[in-house]
């Protein structure tokens, strides 16, 4: 049973990630932030339970849809705000932008489809070679990058080898706009996949933040205790189209309003509630608190000055040495 300031505390960071996006959307809406912007809306539970669940002294790497992520594993609201404006205090000098956030223990958000896989499980076997035995390595991906080839190779390699890696597929149901069932020739993505690599495959309720936080928690001490991977598949749907620019045609509004109704911010809240963990007034003011404060990173990040062009080249070509 989770105790009641881990509930709150994984409550608190939902709102605070669900805010931190609308906001950001509104302002690259308003042609303050440039390049793409990949929203989380919809799929908060997911990686929220992974990183209470897993712990942040385990590494991690994700797509392009990473600033929940890396918020979740002490990037500070100010400097991911200040990246996506492209100034120079941001997480990335103001060089990445919304698809290349880092954090101490995230090894990246990835714009190539797949590409994070292989690096994933690069740190796991890192791991394995430096006979660390107390920590996993973490692999986010969505549906659309299961039939990539990044993806066949690594999960081999690391059921070969017996790396300790957990490879999430969020199944947000669209790759870009196309229906995964239009996309992967299996119903279940981990479930069916697995078994062709001799490793076990889960599904869990992506929308469900206890079942993820129970799964992930038994997952890796599994992995943990005999070295192999594990496939999961975390059944969710993003509520925003592939990036803000898509006005997501490709759905129906009725799909759409079915889907919303399973919001994982609202069935971890009407739990609290139920339970009486939470009033409704305490709710308020936790959403009120989590507004001011991304908005506070806003202002921040608008403040901020925008780079030197003349450090443009710094830390991208080394140095030549002098004869």
């Amino acid at each position: 049973m989770l105790s009641r300031e881990l509930v709150l505390k994984v409550f608190w960071q939902m709102l605070f990630i669900r805010q931190f996006e609308l906001r950001a959307e509104a302002a690259y809406q308003e042609g303050k932030i440039g390049g793409f912007f990949h929203s989380y809306i919809g799929q908060e539970a997911i990686q929220t339970a992974a990183v209470a669940a897993i712990g942040n002294k385990n590494w991690y790497a994700t797509s392009y849809r990473c600033h929940a992520l890396a918020w979740l594993l002490g990037a500070s609201a100010h400097e991911l705000m200040a990246e996506l404006f492209g100034r120079m205090t941001g997480n990335a000098l103001g060089r990445g932008g919304s698809m290349h956030f880092f954090a101490e223990r995230l090894l990246g958000g990835f714009g190539i489809v797949g590409g994070q896989i292989p690096v994933a499980t690069g740190a796991a076997f890192s791991l394995k070679y430096q006979g660390n035995d107390q920590e996993i390595a973490v692999c986010f991906l969505g549906d659309g990058a299961v039939p990539q080839g990044a993806f066949h190779e690594s999960v081999n390699l690391a059921a070969l080898w017996k790396l300790p890696c957990l490879y999430i597929i969020e199944n947000n149901q669209w790759g870009m706009g196309t229906a995964v069932t239009e996309a992967v020739s299996v119903e279940r993505l981990a479930e069916e996949k697995a078994p062709g690599y001799g490793i076990k495959g889960y599904t869990v309720d992506g929308m469900d933040f206890f079942a993820c936080y129970a799964l992930f928690e038994r997952l890796k001490k599994e992995i943990l205790l005999n070295g192999k991977p594990i496939l999961v598949e975390a059944i969710t749907e993003r509520f925003k189209g592939h990036s803000i620019s898509d006005p997501g045609l490709y759905r129906s509004k009725e799909g759409l309003r079915h889907v919303q109704q399973k919001d994982p911010i609202a069935l971890v809240q009407a739990r609290l509630l139920q339970e009486g963990t939470l009033t409704d007034t305490e709710v308020k003011s936790l959403q009120q608190r989590a507004k001011e404060q991304v908005l506070e990173a806003l202002a921040f990040a608008e403040a901020s000055p925008w780079p030197n062009p003349d450090t443009l080249e710094q830390d991208v070509f080394a140095p030549m040495k002098s004869e």
